[in-house]
């Protein structure tokens, strides 16, 4: 099988027959919701000149000649695009060293900061504890958004309490939470999305070494910073085609909605709301809906940012299927002082890792495993369970591995991640296993 190539162009260079691939930002940015297609008019061109300054076009799929194809790969505003694993990619970029200075204490310089360890029992025992909460939390969401649906009144008491419990389990170990906020449905979308970037929000305020009250804030934000969408018509949230310039600007309006709701609460902390009204402002001022850059973002909405992204990449949507963890770290680390503030997205990484517990992997052996944990320290390196023999044959008995401790195969090679993959691949079921 051919790999893919992908070339950088500028807008103003398209033509139509090209398969535009990917964005020079992240697609739910824009009203071209599906992830990959083709130029079929000069609207296209006009509709992409409006939000992107470049994009990249997949040759092999693009319906141009030859001496097109060639012109745009050597011409002066193409740039070839090598497509290199992305774990190397970041790893060696990042090196999983922690940054020059301390991040937390330059964008919170007033906080009382804390070192968090792993609490001792490890995954297996937090997994217990964390099964309880998440459905805890789950439940408490769908609850506050049916409640909204039938009478129109927006009460946050019930995940107000529900939030303590999976902040401390984040806190203990964050691999458990992590996991759960991988298993979310199509169906289930917008209140497992507010579920899912809580508990990456607060991992990343937990790397930042933030106390457990802003940790409470984060969690609460998050939970609360799409609830505008309830205001949304379902099949707008829904639809899979591009949205018109018409519904695009009625989607982003969900913020205005959000932030209205709220205020009719009247019980929230300043931090909540700035996470609600901010999320989608962006590092380079291309956001809404104010247009705010840099530092002008109130912090806790940067943090926003990144794990309301992070968490609609890695899911699948009505309009998108679900990348890899490892490709959406690729996307965010590429994004960096462009759409989110770097320092941010280095410490999300590290965080979370680039195979965060529940990835699917295939070990150079040709084995297909799922992560169970990180260590801190060796992100690389993680345990995993190993579900497909190295034929993709499945195991009678998942077998546990350490790759830390573990290093060649059976045949003496070294042993290593190879690649993460795809939710789902060769049939694995992830929500099936149990612990």
């Amino acid at each position: 099988m051919r790999s893919l190539e992908s070339v950088e162009i500028l807008v103003s260079d398209l033509e139509i027959g090209m398969y535009v691939s990917a964005l020079d930002k992240p697609w739910s940015q824009t009203p071209f919701l599906l992830q990959g297609f083709y130029i079929t008019s000069q609207q296209d061109i006009q509709e992409l000149e409006r939000h992107c300054q470049h994009v990249y076009i997949d040759v092999y799929q693009s319906r141009t000649t030859t001496s097109q194809r060639n012109s745009r790969v050597v011409g002066s505003h193409a740039r070839p695009v090598i497509v290199a694993r992305p774990d190397q990619e970041v790893a060696e970029s990042l090196k999983f060293k922690p940054r020059t200075g301390n991040t937390g204490a330059l964008l919170f310089p007033h906080r009382k900061l804390k070192t968090y360890e792993d609490a001792s029992g490890g995954f297996q025992r937090e997994m217990s504890i964390a099964k309880s909460v998440h459905s805890e939390l789950s439940g408490a969401v769908d609850s506050m958004f049916e409640e909204f649906r039938r009478a129109n009144v927006l009460n946050v008491s019930g995940i107000r309490a529900a939030v303590d419990p999976m902040v401390d389990s984040v806190i203990r170990n964050p691999d458990a939470c992590v996991w759960l906020a991988r298993m979310k449905t199509e169906d289930s979308y917008t209140f497992r999305h507010s579920v899912g970037a809580s508990i990456w929000a607060v991992a990343l305020g937990r790397q930042l070494g933030l106390p457990k009250v802003d940790l409470q804030r984060l969690a609460l934000g998050a939970l609360l910073f799409d609830v505008g969408k309830l205001r949304i018509p379902a099949e707008l949230l829904q639809k899979k085609e591009r949205l018109s310039r018409g519904e695009y600007e009625l989607l982003k309006s969900h913020v205005g909605f959000g932030v209205e709701m709220l205020g009719n609460t009247g019980v929230l902390n300043r931090s909540v709301t700035e996470m609600v009204e901010y999320h989608h402002e962006r590092h380079g001022g291309h956001g809404y809906p104010h247009g705010l850059k840099g530092d002008d973002i109130p912090v806790m909405a940067r943090i926003a940012g990144i794990v309301d992204c992070y968490d609609a990449i890695t899911s699948r949507r009505p309009y998108a299927e679900a990348m890899s963890p490892s490709q959406a770290v690729k996307k965010l680390y590429a994004w960096r002082d462009i759409d989110f503030q770097a320092a941010l997205v280095e410490e999300f990484i590290q965080a979370i890792g680039i195979y965060p517990a529940g990835t699917l992997v295939e070990l150079s052996s040709g084995e297909v495993c799922v992560v169970l944990a990180e260590y801190r320290t060796r992100r690389l390196r993680p345990q995993v369970l190993i579900m497909l023999d190295r034929n993709k044959l499945p195991l009678k008995d998942p077998r546990p591995l350490d790759l830390r401790a573990v290093t060649h195969d059976d045949d003496g090679k070294p042993l290593e991640i190879l690649t993460s993959l795809e939710p789902g691949a060769y049939g694995v079921d992830i929500e099936a296993l149990i612990f």
